[in-house]
């Protein structure tokens, strides 16, 4: 930098100024430099500004799994996000178990990473720990810690009342099991329920298909009972379900939407190019990933505040597989 401020002829504070995007200098001052700069190849040394600091640069990103379109894809995002606040990211795989869960924070204190993103599914409130730390994740965990969820009441209700905008009376629910009561997609199954409930339709068990693990090829499978359920539609718990019950559907002579309507929910980028395109939840997974790499900085960096609790904008994307076009009232 003292090269630098040499052959611009400002001070060393100036170019520093300008490298850290400091207010306080002139356009013209500021423009000059950073030609320089690129002339000369300067590159700050970002592992010494962090040790000065006392922190190492890196942030954790612990998920259930990496065979995943929806967690590869939220892995891509908040390693741009976390990128654009200088931070270089490790993600590491839980299994959905908590000893996993509770390993990948002790790792993360170990390594002296900055945080942690988890998304949480067994662990428990007690288990977490002291930030930072940023949970994702659906586990209802109440804790005085930042959190995002998905909107999961909402988004599915919203599914469910467009298939019945679509004149659609016997609308199948695929994906969770309403005897296990910790599963982590139970709000999804409440708001499917609910807009039942507000249209004056009783719930039926046969409409319900439990599905685990939550995988294309046990999508598949679930076809089977669907078809046999009479169902006019479904919506079905993630996207990634969805492919494999369109595949099974195939399977018995069955296409969506001339035999049954379809909406999942998570708009992986898969769900554009299927046969037909699937109709989705789609939660916005830029601003999930940003935010949670804000919220985890801003820990990193002093922020006491208490826990924020916050849901994930969505809209519904509907596509050929719930038959866009006018709708039909009852």
């Amino acid at each position: 930098m003292n090269d630098v401020a040499r052959a611009v002829g400002v001070s060393a504070m100036t170019v520093s100024n300008v490298v850290n995007g400091r207010p306080g200098v002139g356009e013209e001052v500021r423009r000059r430099v950073e030609a320089e700069l690129a002339r000369s190849g300067y590159r700050m040394n970002v592992s010494a500004r962090n040790l000065r600091a006392g922190r190492s640069g890196v942030i954790g990103l612990a998920v259930p799994t990496l065979d995943s379109a929806y967690f590869g894809h939220l892995g891509t995002l908040v390693t741009t996000a976390a990128a654009d606040h200088g931070y270089r990211v490790v993600v590491e795989e839980t299994g959905a178990g908590a000893e996993r869960e509770m390993a990948a924070i002790a790792l993360s204190r170990a390594l002296d990473y900055d945080g942690l993103i988890l998304s949480a599914v067994r662990l428990e409130v007690h288990e977490l720990g002291t930030p930072p730390i940023v949970l994702l994740g659906e586990r209802e965990l109440h804790a005085d810690i930042d959190h995002i969820t998905l909107p999961n009441r909402a988004g599915a209700k919203a599914a469910t009342e467009l298939m019945l905008a679509r004149g659609c009376r016997r609308i199948a629910f695929v994906g969770v099991d309403p005897d296990e009561a910790d599963d982590t997609l139970r709000p999804r199954l409440e708001g499917y329920v609910a807009a039942l409930d507000q249209a004056g339709i009783a719930g039926d068990p046969e409409l319900i298909v439990p599905s685990r693990p939550l995988t294309m090829a046990e999508g598949r499978r679930s076809a089977a009972r669907l078809r046999e359920s009479g169902a006019d539609a479904a919506v079905v718990v993630t996207d990634e379900l969805a492919i494999g019950v369109l595949r099974g559907l195939a399977d018995h002579g069955l296409t969506a939407p001339d035999d049954i309507l379809l909406a999942a929910f998570d708009d992986i980028p898969q769900g554009k190019y299927t046969i037909p395109s699937i109709t989705t939840v789609a939660p916005d997974h830029d601003w999930t990933a940003r935010r949670a790499v804000e919220l985890l900085v801003a820990r990193v960096e002093g922020e006491r505040s208490p826990g924020r609790q916050e849901v994930a904008p969505f809209e519904l994307v509907e596509r050929e597989s719930t038959r866009p076009g006018p709708l039909t009232r009852a």
